[in-house]
């Protein structure tokens, strides 16, 4: 694959993700819309902080859609392999506004237990949050299937965060129905603390994945390389052999140990096949560096 069919390959993909991300943004504020509007009517601070974290799926929308326009362009003198880390930062980004919104959420928790409210609870609240919940399982599951799908991070880091609104709302959901059937208000101020781990947690998770791309983390398993460069007959041995990048695009290079007797011709062509190989076998768009070393038995 040449270097423009990579570029219009990878133009491809990030057009696919921003629509998707435009698509997810209109369902996460139709979901905390709802949320909040439950929270204010009912007065719980439980479900209000349920309504405030999806906000934060639709702001992170917003970041993703951002990163993904700038990781879409061309390579150019200033950015030799292209700004594919952009999307990578929006990552980053998406984990800072989580930290601030987990935060937010632990000082209400913390504000209703020293001054609980019993929440106003009705049925037609509890089934508002149980409809939002199944929404955000079919977001959760599109959105991570469309990153596997696109090995976009954005995509997977957002289906994350989402995945995360799920459990809390399962516990808003217990919290409404134990208030309801004689529970203490004080409850709803944990359940608020119970969200906060949650955010706190994804906020983790989105952090470590982004933050690897970004620290030239190994991307391909070592062993996964050397078996594919040693089924080359002329190739006797493997050794320094590196990768960094993203699931999208992976950069690796290695030492190759030939016969000493291979001319400029037979090696340039064995580093060829052996790239084209990679991509048949480890990934598509990998790019491949091949340092060749004579074999000294």
């Amino acid at each position: 694959m040449s270097e423009q069919q990579l570029q219009h390959e990878n133009t491809l993909n990030y057009t696919q993700v921003r629509k998707y991300l435009w698509f997810v943004l209109f369902a996460n504020l139709a979901v905390a819309a709802v949320k909040i509007a439950v929270g204010y009517i009912i007065k719980s601070s439980a479900v209000l902080s349920d309504g405030f974290h999806s906000i934060t799926d639709a702001s992170s929308n917003i970041v993703g859609i951002i990163g993904i326009f700038i990781a879409s362009k061309p390579v150019d003198n200033d950015h030799n392999y292209g700004h594919y880390k952009y999307e990578t930062l929006a990552g980053l980004v998406i984990s800072g506004l989580l930290l601030l919104i987990g935060l937010q959420v632990l000082k209400c928790a913390v504000q209703g237990i020293i001054n609980p409210r019993m929440p106003d609870i009705s049925l037609i609240s509890i089934i508002s949050v149980m409809f939002t919940l199944f929404i955000n399982i079919a977001i959760c599951v599109f959105e991570y299937k469309k990153g596997l799908e696109l090995n976009s991070s954005i995509l997977i880091s957002d289906s994350r965060h989402t995945r995360s609104d799920i459990y809390i709302s399962i516990g808003v959901i217990i919290t409404l129905i134990s208030i309801k059937l004689g529970a203490p208000a004080i409850i709803d101020s944990f359940v608020s603390i119970v969200v906060a781990g949650f955010i706190f947690y994804a906020c983790y998770e989105i952090y470590k994945d982004n933050s690897k791309v970004l620290l030239d983390g190994a991307m391909i398993d070592v062993s996964e390389v050397e078996k594919v460069v040693m089924k080359f007959d002329k190739v006797k041995h493997v050794h320094n052999i590196r990768s960094r990048g993203s699931k999208n695009l992976p950069f690796i290079d290695m030492h190759v140990m030939t016969e000493p007797d291979m001319n400029v011709m037979e090696s340039h062509q064995l580093m060829h096949d052996i790239e084209d190989r990679m991509k048949m076998e480890i990934n598509p768009n990998v790019q491949v560096i091949v340092h060749i070393e004579p074999y000294e038995g």
